[in-house]
């Protein structure tokens, strides 16, 4: 019988600004110098929110919590497209923002509501060839980029005021919400791009149970234990 050391699981972490996914897993692995460390589903750096990090036998279970779905909150700003559809990329557009209420965003976000074939963006870290879409984009290179298939269970607007309206989607993994929020402002005809991303659930996991990565680095090593999720529970 396989024996689990008290360290082999996932931690729940409330990710901030400003910080890859990958920093929050070297942080983590230096400070409490854990030999495997990974992440489950990358948050890109301005995002925030649940980020499950796996440790030692945990990391087996990887693709396991990646494949779970997924929901996030957020805002969108109309009237401007970016590069990248969100706030870390150039301002590509500047159209006037028409007239719009919560009912005309919620019809016009319905229509992507179920399977939905969603083109990679050109600023992100999917690999072509080998190479991240975003390195190409920055030598100002273009490639045909294959749609994948996503599901979009909801997406729903909670509140306007011109030109930030925010939002909620539950969706598969591997959905790329700025896409959605580009494809809704070209939809409208004023563009929008990606404000804030918050992931509040994947899978049963909520961040309403995690710790923020300053509060997990501050804790001694017992205490770090008592907040892993063993493999075990992990696993069912």
């Amino acid at each position: 019988m396989l024996q689990f050391d008290s360290l082999d699981g996932a931690l729940l972490v409330d990710k901030p600004a400003g910080c890859t996914s990958h920093d929050v897993v070297d942080r983590i692995r230096r400070k409490f110098n854990i030999k495997k460390v990974g992440h489950c589903g990358t948050l890109d750096p301005n995002a925030t929110g649940l980020l499950i990090i796996v440790l030692g036998r945990g990391t087996k279970l990887s693709e396991k919590l990646m494949s779970d779905d997924k929901v996030y909150e957020g805002d969108i700003k109309f009237g401007e497209a970016t590069d990248s559809y969100d706030t870390d990329g150039e301002i590509t557009a500047t159209l006037p923002v028409p007239p719009l209420t919560l009912d005309q965003l919620n019809e016009a976000a319905s229509a992507f509501i179920g399977d939905l074939q969603q083109v990679p963006p050109m600023v992100s870290a999917k690999k072509q060839g080998g190479v991240p879409l975003y390195k190409l984009a920055r030598k100002g290179i273009e490639v045909v980029r294959e749609p994948r298939l996503v599901h979009i269970y909801n997406y729903r607007f909670t509140a306007y005021a011109e030109p930030i309206a925010k939002f909620r989607v539950a969706c598969t993994k591997g959905t790329y919400v700025r896409s959605l929020a580009h494809e809704l402002g070209q939809k409208l005809g004023c563009g929008a791009h990606l404000a804030t991303l918050r992931r509040v659930t994947s899978g049963k996991w909520d961040v309403a149970d995690a710790l923020t990565l300053d509060a997990i680095l501050a804790l001694p090593l017992g205490e770090l234990e008592k907040r892993v999720i063993p493999f075990l529970q992990l696993a069912r």
